[in-house]
């Protein structure tokens, strides 16, 4: 199943394409193992792909 997350739009949209598209992926990832509630999915991959971002740029 994919997630879409509708619900937290206005988190998405303030981060970089690149940065959502990512976060977007890790939450889905989230969610489909069953640990957590999309809050907490969309919580932490935000925290995980802006780690995953800056670490790409350097």
């Amino acid at each position: 199943m994919h997630w879409m997350f509708e619900d937290f739009k206005t988190d998405l949209d303030s981060l970089n394409r690149t940065v959502r598209k990512k976060a977007l992926e890790i939450a889905n990832e989230l969610m489909i193992q069953g640990k957590c509630t999309e809050k907490e999915a969309i919580t932490e991959a935000i925290k995980q792909a802006e780690e995953w971002f800056y670490d790409l740029e350097g």
